[in-house]
């Protein structure tokens, strides 16, 4: 799906430094956090309970590469419906705790930095900060991102 079909696109202009946007709401079970591993990350904290138990997290979590696809597809659908799609020229992610079966996730998001390009006018770099959070409250992943965005073409 591209982000035209959830309606409003956002544009640079949009996207101004403070905006704040709150996503709606995933739930991860067991088995999606295995069935996840099993294709991108076969360990045994993320695909056997048992062997989990002994593990740094002392249960079955979910691979931060999960947490960090949950979070893109709620940003996409319904955080960021960016024009041109959620376009991004690196950043970082934290992982400063798990998510676990039964978790239900959300995502907070805020622009930290908007600037124009200086070499291409039909576009701009957006640096948002999301918060990914369980249904504690509880931060399980930050992620800053760059994202090229761009502009709103002139009515002509």
């Amino acid at each position: 799906m591209t982000s035209e079909q959830f309606g409003t696109r956002l544009y640079f202009e949009d996207l101004a430094v403070g905006r704040r946007v709150t996503t709606g709401s995933v739930a991860i079970d067991a088995e999606a956090i295995k069935a996840f591993a099993a294709q991108f990350d076969p360990q045994p904290f993320h695909l056997d309970e048992e062997q989990a138990k002994d593990s740094l997290f002392g249960g079955l979590v979910a691979s931060g590469w999960h947490t960090a696809a949950l979070t893109m597809r709620m940003l996409v659908t319904g955080g960021l419906p960016i024009a041109g799609g959620v376009i991004g020229a690196g950043g970082e992610v934290q992982w400063p705790r798990p998510t676990c079966p039964g978790d239900t996730l959300t995502v907070v998001c805020e622009v930290i930095a908007a600037k124009p390009s200086s070499s291409r006018s039909d576009r701009g770099m957006v640096t948002i900060r999301s918060e990914t959070l369980n249904q504690k409250g509880e931060v399980v992943q930050i992620m800053t991102a760059r994202l090229v965005v761009p502009r709103r073409p002139s009515a002509a």
